[in-house]
C-alpha cells in the first residue's frame, strides 16, 4: 500500500513537471512550446509552431499515459510516459546542439534554461514512480496470499472422511446421534473364580479381596470346639 501511494505521487509529480516545462525557457529565452515536434527529427528552425505541432502536445500525451497508469496501477504505462518525456528532451538537446554548435549554460540566462531541467526531472520522476509502484501483479499476489491464509471450512455430512485436511486415511467419523456405549465398571473378583467349584473352602487368590468369599463353619469366630472335639453351636 505504501509503495503504491509513493509510486503514484512520484508519477503524478513527474507528469506535472513535464507538462509545465514547455512553458519555461528552454534555450536563449525561447520557451519549449515554441519548438515543433517535427523539428526534433529534421532540425531546429526559428519558426513558431501551431497548437497541434508544439512539443507541448507530446508532453501532454505522456501525462495522460502517466495518469492512466496510476489509475490502472500499470507500471508499464507510467514507465512509457517517462520514456516519452526523457526521449523527447534528449532528442531536443541533440538537435539544438547541432543547430548552435554546442550547448552551454551562461550566467546571463542565455543557453539552456530551467525548462529543460524540469522536463528531464519529470521524466526521471516518472521512471522512479514506475519502479516503486508494485503494479497489478503485486496486488493480485497479496490477494492470493490472503485467500491462502484463510482457515479451511469444515466439510458437510456428505463427506465425513475429509476432515482434518490431511493426506493420511482415517476412520469415518461417528454419524449416529446416540451416545457411545460405555464399558461396565466392575472391579470385583472374576465371577468364574467366585462361583467355581471349591470356592467356599479354597483360599482366596493372592491380592484379591476376601470379603466376597464365604467363611467355613469351623473358622467362624466364637465357635471354638468343646472337649470332645465337636464344634459348639
Amino acid at each position: 500500500m505504501i509503495r503504491n501511494v509513493l509510486g503514484s505521487v512520484l508519477a503524478l509529480v513527474g507528469a506535472a513537471a513535464a507538462v509545465l516545462s514547455p512553458f519555461r525557457d528552454w534555450y536563449d529565452g525561447r520557451p519549449g512550446r515554441d519548438y515543433r515536434v517535427a523539428e526534433l527529427f529534421s532540425g531546429i528552425s526559428a519558426s513558431r509552431p501551431g497548437p497541434l505541432d508544439s512539443i507541448l502536445l507530446a508532453f501532454l500525451f505522456a501525462a495522460l499515459l502517466a495518469v492512466a497508469g496510476v489509475v490502472l496501477r500499470s507500471r508499464l504505462l507510467v514507465a512509457a510516459a517517462g520514456v516519452v518525456v526523457l526521449g523527447f528532451t534528449v532528442l531536443w538537446m541533440v538537435r539544438q546542439g547541432e543547430s548552435v554548435g554546442s550547448l552551454a549554460i551562461a550566467a546571463d540566462g542565455s543557453g539552456l534554461g530551467w525548462g529543460v531541467a524540469e522536463a528531464a526531472a519529470g521524466g526521471v520522476l516518472l521512471l522512479l514512480g514506475a519502479a516503486v509502484m508494485p503494479g497489478r501483479h503485486g496486488a493480485g499476489h497479496r490477494l492470493a496470499r490472503k485467500r491462502r491464509d484463510q482457515p479451511y471450512t469444515a466439510p458437510g455430512s456428505e463427506h465425513p472422511d475429509t476432515w482434518p485436511p490431511t493426506q493420511e486415511p482415517g476412520p469415518s467419523v461417528q454419524t449416529s446421534t446416540l451416545p457411545e456405549p460405555e464399558p461396565e465398571l466392575y472391579t470385583g473378583p472374576d465371577p468364574a473364580e467366585r462361583h467355581g467349584p471349591g470356592s467356599g473352602s479354597g483360599p482366596a487368590p493372592v491380592g484379591r479381596d476376601t470379603a466376597p468369599y464365604p467363611v467355613a463353619p469351623d473358622e467362624a469366630p466364637g465357635k471354638a470346639p468343646d472337649a470332645d472335639g465337636r464344634p459348639n453351636g
